[in-house]
């Protein structure tokens, strides 16, 4: 799928994420795998595959965070931000003021909020990546370890910045 600037959805968020200050990115391919590979501009990004992706994100973030966690070359990343491509109102504003919020490192819980309401980007520190990746199920993604460890999640207002409008869901009438 193609945002209205004429760039594949996830090129669209591979850039978010660079110009937001993550220094490697992983990009975890589904249903469009062959497409994005023959297609997506994409630089350095490393692209695996979830085998599995029909069964909701939470099959993608469980491979990006074991794809992170088993690769030499990551050995040293204590957080990874965690993006959608799907929600293309999220710049790299938004990015950058989670990780400026991230100094626990590590033991990092950071989500963006909109209106009080949680959502992208988030951050997850490595002390917390097994357990993300036990409780990711279906689409429910992060959400279920985050809402478990609420004492713990630091939440960063966005919708000044950005709009984390996600484009499988339809709106709402107003």
């Amino acid at each position: 799928m193609r945002h209205d600037d004429g760039r594949l959805l996830v090129e669209r968020a591979v850039a978010t994420l660079r110009d937001g200050g993550c220094a490697r990115i992983v990009v975890v391919l589904g249903a469009e795998a062959a497409r994005v590979r023959a297609e997506a501009q994409l630089g350095d990004a490393r692209l695996v595959d979830n085998p599995t992706w029909k069964s909701g994100m939470g099959g993608s973030l469980r491979v990006g965070l074991a794809a992170v966690a088993e690769a030499e070359s990551e050995a040293d990343a204590v957080a990874v931000a965690v993006l959608l491509v799907d929600t293309p109102g999220i710049g790299p504003d938004a990015v950058a003021r989670l990780l400026a919020a991230a100094d626990g490192g590590s033991k990092s819980l950071v989500t963006a909020t909109y209106q009080g309401k949680r959502g992208h980007p988030v951050i997850l520190g490595r002390d917390h990546w097994a357990g993300v990746a036990t409780l990711a199920t279906a689409d429910v993604g992060a959400r279920a370890y985050l809402v478990a460890h609420a004492d713990l999640v630091q939440t960063v207002p966005c919708e000044d910045i950005a709009d984390d409008t996600d484009l499988d869901v339809p709106a709402e009438p107003e």
